[in-house]
């Protein structure tokens, strides 16, 4: 797996900028179009790089000044069927799918902590629906709850500012999590008064028995277990922007179910029910908030022997399998 630089370079640093992406071996398709970009002006210079380099050869762009005097911006290619693009495959250390840029997980950490209108929104739906869910006892709604949910981009964000050391990140994540999860269990929480003004909602239907949905306000240790696997996958799919692992982070912790169930615990005011909830949710984004730091920082410190490790042995059992 290649990723495509496009660059946008000043006039007086595309000698350099070149010569760079020339001498390292993990680098092909330099081109240099001189005088292409308008607006800053300056040269466009674009080369594609063994995925497990990017990292390096982004550095090293970066200490040339090219991101405050310039332009770079990465994108992974569908595809890139030649021979050459396989042999810096072969010639990088590690395997493609196990390399981590960090750039790329600071700039989707910063993404992660924006407290968007659409963030608010999805949080509100999921939290109506796992409230939802604790009413009619429906398991099938919690999952949903949980997919619809947008949380753990906030709390991968924390995670990736504590091991990066960037604490506005870590404040911004953190504010992030405690607002929208404040404003979407008041909102639910107005919503289910009204139903129960109504006849719609009865206190009944939040205290009887729900053999489907009572785990959701029912901590023990195997939650907290679960929410530190759920948040040590998370960041590793992070680390690695392997998105599609998201899903199954997302319907792993109870983390929007227990808001829901808080929400109407406090519109009919049954205590067991608000203090088992906010239990539930103060251990799921605990244990995912220490798990997500934990792995970064053993990726951070320690991935590229872990690689070269894993390579070694893999192509031991190849030689023995022989």
């Amino acid at each position: 797996m290649l990723v495509h630089f496009r660059l946008t370079v000043p006039a007086d640093l595309t000698t350099a900028v070149r010569d760079l992406l020339l001498a390292h071996s993990a680098t092909t398709n330099v081109t240099v179009q001189e005088g292409a970009v308008l607006r800053p002006e300056g040269d466009l210079v674009e080369s594609d790089v063994a995925r497990e380099e990017a990292g390096s050869v982004l550095t090293a762009l970066r200490d040339l000044g090219l991101a405050e005097r310039g332009g770079i911006v990465l994108t992974t290619p569908t595809g890139t069927p030649f021979t050459e693009a396989r042999r810096l495959e072969r010639a990088a250390p590690g395997h493609p799918d196990d390399a981590v840029i960090w750039e790329s997980v600071e700039a989707q950490a910063h993404g992660g902590a924006v407290p968007t209108l659409s963030f608010y929104i999805f949080l509100v739906i999921a939290v109506a629906l796992a409230g939802i869910a604790v009413v009619t006892d429906s398991a099938v709604l919690v999952v949903g709850a949980m997919v619809v949910g947008p949380e753990f981009s906030a709390i991968a964000a924390a995670c990736a500012g504590i091991v990066l050391g960037r604490w506005s990140l870590v404040l911004r994540s953190l504010r992030l999590l405690v607002l929208s999860f404040g404003f979407a269990i008041l909102v639910v929480t107005i919503l289910a008064l009204v139903a129960h003004a109504t006849g719609l909602l009865a206190t009944a239907d939040v205290t009887r028995p729900r053999p489907n949905t009572g785990f959701i306000w029912h901590p023990d240790a195997w939650s907290f277990i679960v929410a530190l696997l759920a948040g040590a996958a998370g960041a590793l799919a992070l680390a690695i922007e392997r998105a599609s692992t998201m899903v199954g982070v997302f319907i792993s912790v109870t983390t929007v179910p227990a808001a829901g169930n808080l929400a109407l615990g406090l519109a009919v005011w049954e205590k067991t029910e608000i203090l088992g909830s906010l239990a539930q949710l103060a251990a799921n984004i605990g244990g995912m908030l220490l798990s997500g730091t934990l792995l970064l920082l053993l990726v951070r410190s320690s991935w590229p022997w872990l690689v070269d490790l894993s390579e070694q042995i893999f192509r031991t059992g190849q030689r023995g399998a022989r």
